[in-house]
């Protein structure tokens, strides 16, 4: 299912939702100039080097890099070979979030913070929202590294703050409805979906997959970090409340279909 748009307006132009889209597809385009492709992101070191690493969190002082001679991430022992300096650990954890695996990757990211971030930003104002978006991708990464903290894969993508997003739109607007291009094996088509409806699936599949990814022994080369997408949107559900306090009257006006 792909969002495409909700029945609210905005009152004000979603400067910084904007911001952060622009600041993301630069990033991408940057993160790729050296190596990487469109499809597939930026090339491995500079995922090494921008990516956030649960390791490095739980273990400071340790900097994670590329081995050249073996083509293997290293971060235990001596200080591993170096071929570009590293940045500082914590800067990862920002880094990473404006970092993205390919273009679907920041497509869909950016799909999904464009339809539900702009309502979200305006009932919170534009300062609170950019600290409870920044703030949101740091929770993701914490639940993360909390699983498997001794994992040397680097996690990259704007998905864990714009699950606190989604948290947040969930409290603020269940009864939203939302254009959805739904896809049937081969077929397709746009049917409206209560927001609650759509965020409570999206939430439900990202426990599933995680439990599975979580449970599957074989399960250690990289992938999808489904605990981001559940740290964030439980950051989102928990804290939205203290941050949005400006009323949209648009929401408890009749509901009418959205085109």
């Amino acid at each position: 299912m792909f969002p495409l748009k909700d029945n609210i307006g905005t009152r004000n132009v979603p400067l910084v939702t904007i911001a952060l889209i622009i600041a993301n597809v630069v990033v991408f385009f940057i993160s790729i100039r050296n190596g990487g492709s469109i499809w597939n992101g930026p090339d491995q070191e500079t995922v090494v080097h921008y990516g956030a690493i649960p390791y490095e969190f739980t273990h400071p002082g340790r900097e994670c890099e590329i081995a050249p001679q073996v083509g293997q991430i290293l971060c235990e022992g001596r200080d591993p070979v170096r071929v570009f300096n590293t940045p500082a650990t914590w800067f990862t954890a920002l880094s990473s979030m404006f970092m993205h695996g390919g273009l679907l990757h920041i497509g869909g990211n950016m799909l999904f913070l464009w339809v539900f971030g702009n309502n979200v930003e305006d009932a919170m104002g534009r300062v609170k929202f950019t600290f409870f978006y920044l703030l949101g991708g740091v929770a993701a990464m914490g639940l993360q590294t909390a699983v498997d903290p001794s994992s040397t894969v680097p996690s990259v993508g704007a998905s864990g703050a714009v699950a606190a997003v989604l948290g947040g739109y969930l409290l603020l607007y269940p009864r939203a409805r939302v254009l959805t291009l739904v896809f049937l094996f081969v077929f397709f088509t746009f049917i409206q979906i209560p927001a609650m409806f759509f965020l409570v699936i999206w939430f439900g599949q990202q426990l599933i997959f995680g439990y599975l990814d979580y449970a599957d022994p074989t399960g250690g080369g990289g992938g999808v970090a489904y605990f981001a997408h559940i740290g964030g949107f439980l950051f989102g559900l928990l804290t939205v409340k203290l941050l949005a306090t400006r009323y949209n009257p648009d929401y408890d006006r009749p509901r009418y279909p959205v085109y």
